[in-house]
């Protein structure tokens, strides 16, 4: 037996109205915790701390939050931010969060051209804006071994396309004299020549000594570095190591270097490569020993020095 009369079933089947006024009453006086929009762009941040943006600037001082490093500011280069600590390490780590300054977040983020302030070259010095290269002076920087060449163009090459010095590979210091003779030096044309290894009583000392008491000596510079190769001449600290290898007597050093550090070494090429991966760590003169940094810019000081 039905309880629901006929009229009761029509009640049932039709929707119950609220009243709008009624629904209003009840979402005023409420607090609205995601607003009136949670798909709205952002809504997950809302209400976050912000954690400010700093320029990463030479020489800013900040701590990595994760492992607590902390060093000043070094450089800045695709993307990444290189910092050296008190005793000379360096790391680098991505730009973004996850660093502190007294204590507090920051997000570092890449310096405008202004806060950068006058651009350096990779030698130190301040780079001419918009500064075309010289036609080339009469004088010329000899230096011995292709690597070296290379060296010094990565370090010196911007400042010296603007004195307009040209830097020529001399095959060895023995062809030193031959290449005097057929191109003699003079006042308006002066020679500096960079060598390898040379120290007292080495056979590129004595070379040297014999080419500079000679006609040619007046108008030729030639000073060296003391180590067995220019690749020495790159920082431990640059490569990431305490030290270069010490290699045996009678022992090939390049080959003895790159079997130390367990590199390929069989052929001239693996040496190459080697030398290109060690080049690559070069990016400022911070990385280079002084004793080089100190005979080079003596050179180029010398050939373009205005005429006695």
């Amino acid at each position: 037996m039905s309880l629901c009369t006929e009229h009761d079933t029509r009640q049932l089947k039709e929707p119950v109205r609220r009243s709008p006024s009624a629904e209003t009453h009840t979402l005023e006086g409420m607090d609205d915790m995601y607003g009136s929009d949670v798909l709205a762009t952002g809504w997950r941040d809302r209400g976050a701390k912000q954690v400010p943006q700093v320029a990463a600037e030479t020489d800013l001082v900040v701590e990595v939050a994760d492992d607590g490093f902390c060093g000043a500011v070094t450089r800045v280069h695709g993307g990444n931010v290189e910092l050296e600590d008190r005793v000379g390490r360096r790391r680098l780590f991505p730009l973004g969060g996850g660093f502190l300054i007294d204590g507090s977040p920051v997000r570092l983020v890449v310096p405008s051209v202004r806060e950068q302030g006058p651009r350096r070259t990779a030698s130190g010095s301040f780079a001419v804006a918009d500064q075309r290269a010289r036609v080339a002076l009469p004088s010329r920087i000899l230096v011995e071994g292709k690597h070296d060449a290379e060296l010094v163009e990565k370090v010196w090459g911007a400042d010296l396309r603007v004195e307009g010095v040209v830097v020529e590979f001399l095959q060895g210091v023995d062809l030193l004299d031959d290449l005097l003779a057929a191109e003699p030096p003079s006042a308006t044309r002066r020679y500096g020549v960079l060598v390898d290894h040379l120290v007292p009583g080495s056979k590129e000392s004595r070379i040297a000594d014999a080419v500079a008491r000679g006609p040619h000596g007046r108008h030729l510079r030639i000073v060296g570095h003391p180590f067995v190769d220019v690749w020495q001449c790159v920082t431990p600290r640059a490569l990431g190591i305490a030290k270069w290898p010490e290699i045996p007597r009678g022992t090939d050093w390049k080959t003895g270097i790159c079997r130390a550090f367990g590199w390929p070494h069989e052929t001239s090429a693996d040496t190459g490569r080697a030398w290109q991966h060690i080049l690559s760590k070069v990016t400022t003169y911070r990385d280079l020993e002084p004793a080089l940094l100190g005979r080079v810019e003596e050179l180029i000081d010398f050939v373009t020095a205005p005429p006695a």
